[in-house]
């Protein structure tokens, strides 16, 4: 009997020591319970942190691809109205020597270079 108070009160002495283990304040004033939640929380953050910046990165490469398809756009309708510009000159300029040519030839009599008067409506 003496036996079986003793060997129930070593497991109960155990149990307590393992309690107390837990209980027991570190250094800083915090229990391994405290730290070890502490480390569960600083885990799921930094999960958190990592989703929100895997995100961002997303974000940020995809407006990077609009910018870049956008200047791509840009650049190349400028350089198809800078085209059109040179080749509308380039036809002005050919119709306005022709015209001062046949302003010239009529000036020295051609009259078939003379304009003709618009008939008035």
């Amino acid at each position: 009997m003496i036996r079986a108070i003793l060997t129930a009160g070593a497991a109960i002495a155990l149990l307590a020591a393992g309690q107390a283990g837990a209980m027991q304040k570190n250094p800083d004033g915090t229990t391994t319970e405290e730290r070890a939640n502490t480390a569960r929380l600083n885990a799921d953050q930094l999960a958190k942190a990592n989703a929100e910046t895997q995100a961002y990165e997303a974000q940020v490469a995809a407006r990077d691809q609009q910018e870049a398809a956008a200047q791509s756009e840009f650049a190349r309708e400028t350089e198809a109205y800078e085209a059109e510009k040179a080749r509308v000159a380039a036809m002005s300029a050919e119709e306005r020597i022709q015209w001062e040519a046949d302003v010239a030839a009529c000036k020295a009599g051609d009259t078939s270079r003379c304009a003709q008067p618009q008939p008035k409506n």
